[in-house]
């Protein structure tokens, strides 16, 4: 029987006043065994650790995390982890058991002054604004950014090599390889990301993964595993464009590009074009996009005269800027 694989650090967790974990945050994580408690590190936390509620009634304790990868999440601490590792490039999208998270992980008020819980969270506030008019330091106000299970990637981990034009649009989770680009107007979920140079300025779901030096263009969607896809998982292979507004519902391979515009599902009926038979006068064969998924060297256009969604051969890829991506 295969071991189960492991890592494990300390974490400093934020517990509201009913003893709910609303996030943990993990300066480094380590693959492998955990050492014994007899030999396990201490954390460095120091002044951060606060036993007391504070103004927002939050507690911040250190937790020492042992994560068995392949096994479901146990609880929150388990989930900010195996969250962390993705970030941290620890660990690719679709490695990990992920099973339970949304069960553990709480609804969490996210402000510029750290999380807050939901229930009380008007009340809280307001203590908040109190206690920094006491001390006679001018204060701005609390900024909600979201209400969400998911924080800012930014906020927890920054991965060295890359950009992100809108630190609201990536959640923790994702995996950024060094040089990509996150336009603002891009999107990375989590357990989702990039695997080389990528420019990311349309929206990549949740499972999906993208190829060293693609594209995904501005307003393209690619259909991930909680966009009605189920369980398949989308991919975009290396060298590869999905066009501005365009959307995948099908994995493409190397090479291939998807015309602005078009969105190519498993089901959509696409038209083989073949130069050979059009000049014979030959019927064209007509497939489904599933047949087509994560095959390579197709270029997928819509026929303006037809109305028909044509996949032709594509000999060669797209390249990205170098200038562009080099961080």
């Amino acid at each position: 029987m295969t071991e189960s694989r492991t890592a494990w650090g300390w974490g400093l967790s934020s517990v509201d006043a009913a003893g709910t974990t609303l996030d943990v945050w993990y300066p480094s994580l380590t693959l492998g065994e955990a050492p014994a408690d007899a030999y396990r590190p201490t954390h460095d936390f120091g002044v951060l650790e606060h036993i007391e509620p504070d103004a927002r009634g939050v507690r911040r304790i250190p937790v020492f995390t042992v994560s068995h990868l392949d096994e479901p999440i146990v609880d929150a601490a388990d989930a900010y982890l195996r969250l962390h590792l993705m970030s941290m490039r620890l660990a690719k999208p679709n490695t990990l058991n992920l099973d339970g998270i949304f069960g553990k992980l709480a609804n969490v008020v996210w402000t510029n002054y750290g999380p807050f819980a939901v229930q009380d969270f008007a009340l809280r506030k307001l203590d908040v604004l109190k206690a920094a008019a006491g001390s006679h330091v001018p204060t701005p106000d609390i900024n909600v950014l979201s209400v969400d299970k998911f924080p800012r990637m930014i906020d927890y981990v920054v991965p060295s090599g890359v950009r992100i034009g809108d630190a609201d649009r990536v959640r923790l989770g994702a995996h950024l390889a060094e040089g990509t680009t996150v336009m603002h107007a891009g999107f990375v979920n989590f357990n989702a990301g990039t695997l080389g140079t990528s420019m990311i300025e349309g929206r990549v779901s949740q499972g999906v993964v993208v190829g060293n030096n693609s594209d995904v263009g501005g307003g393209a969607s690619i259909m991930g595993t909680l966009s009605g896809g189920g369980k398949l998982r989308n991919s975009i292979g290396e060298h590869s464009l999905l066009g501005a507004n365009a959307g995948i519902g099908i994995s493409l391979g190397d090479n291939c590009v998807v015309e602005a515009g078009l969105y190519v599902t498993a089901g959509t009926k696409v038209t083989i074009y073949d130069k050979a038979k059009v000049a014979a006068g030959q019927p064209l064969d007509t497939v489904k996009g599933k047949d087509l998924s994560g095959k390579n060297n197709i270029l997928f256009i819509r026929n303006s005269v037809t109305g028909a969604i044509e996949a032709r051969t594509r000999k060669t890829g797209i390249e990205l800027n170098a200038a562009l991506h080099k961080n």
